[in-house]
């Protein structure tokens, strides 16, 4: 599956204007009994074009079938306009607002293996059956290789899909200086117990529990590659000290929409985001706030945060 991409290997210089897509990408977490929480990266594989090499959140572009109306009949009383109230998008299509919440279930399952699902008593599915496993590992590529749909799956095992676990947390839409563009919704979500997420080893070929610091940290060495979006959000995620304190702060923010703005610098390319003091795209604009980047630029071959 294609994922959500701001650039490509290159540093995204690229032909023309597209239309976006729609995309879901999923913030997975887990608490410690010590120290702070930690976040879920996967490395994707270097030959590929739009971040290759990069450390990424679990994710991938809304399909069809991730709209199948049949699927409704899958996720307990959770709407469409449950799903549009969430994502605070009135305008968006309820079939893709619900495709949206699907499609993060779908891609976190394909490509980390952690499915956010109930069986019928209400308990989240737990994997840590060796058997049970085995048998969800064979769904998984069959999933990821379109032999099996996300209606199948859970006919197979009696089961309902969580989507009342993904938190609608941002929206980014990649700039229009890209040639492949998405329009992605990112989602919170804990691991849940009995799950243990590994990554597909195909199109993702390393993962790894990360605190936001240690990940900052490891960008800022030069030892790991966090592409803009995700640089941007682990720095925000490193001002909450705990998961119940993030999601409280989810669930009551107003989303807006980043669509950041590209610009030259001296090492060849940069993006400010909406309440950067220079940004000037006039549907995105925000005011400016305390704390935090208001830009991000290539410095040295490595994507960094800065302030003006």
């Amino acid at each position: 599956m294609e994922k959500d991409s701001l650039f490509s290997k290159n540093g995204g210089r690229g032909e023309g204007k597209q239309a976006p897509r729609d995309a879901a990408t999923v913030i997975l977490l887990r608490d410690r009994t010590e120290g702070p929480y930690e976040v879920f990266l996967m490395r994707r594989h270097r030959d590929q074009v739009f971040m290759g090499g990069a450390y990424v959140f679990p994710g991938g572009r809304l399909d069809d079938a991730d709209a199948d109306p049949e699927l409704a009949a899958c996720i307990g009383g959770f709407r469409a306009a449950d799903a549009k109230r969430l994502l605070q998008e009135t305008d968006l299509p309820e079939a893709a607002a619900l495709g949206l919440f699907l499609a993060a279930i779908r891609e976190t399952f394909e490509e980390a293996g952690v499915l956010l699902a109930r069986d019928t008593t209400g308990r989240l599915v737990d994997l840590a059956d060796p058997e049970t496993a085995a048998r969800f590992s064979t769904y998984r590529l069959e999933l990821h290789e379109e032999r099996l749909t996300l209606a199948e799956l859970v006919r197979r095992e009696g089961l309902i899909f969580a989507p009342d676990l993904l938190i609608p947390y941002a929206h980014w839409i990649t700039p229009e200086i890209e040639s492949r563009r998405f329009d992605t919704r990112f989602f919170l979500a804990r691991l849940p117990e009995g799950q243990v997420p590994v990554h597909d080893r195909m199109e993702l070929t390393e993962s790894s529990w990360m605190t936001p610091a240690f990940a900052l940290a490891e960008n800022e060495a030069g030892r790991i590659i966090l592409m803009p979006p995700t640089l941007k959000t682990i720095e925000e995620l490193l001002s909450f000290s705990n998961t119940a304190q993030l999601f409280a702060a989810a669930r009551s923010q107003r989303i807006r929409t980043i669509l950041p703005e590209a610009f030259r610098t001296a090492d060849g390319f940069g993006i400010r985001l909406p309440h950067d003091s220079e940004y000037t795209l006039a549907a995105c604009k925000q005011l400016p706030h305390p704390g935090g980047s208001t830009r991000i630029v290539m410095e040295g071959g490595i994507w960094k945060a800065r302030s003006v």
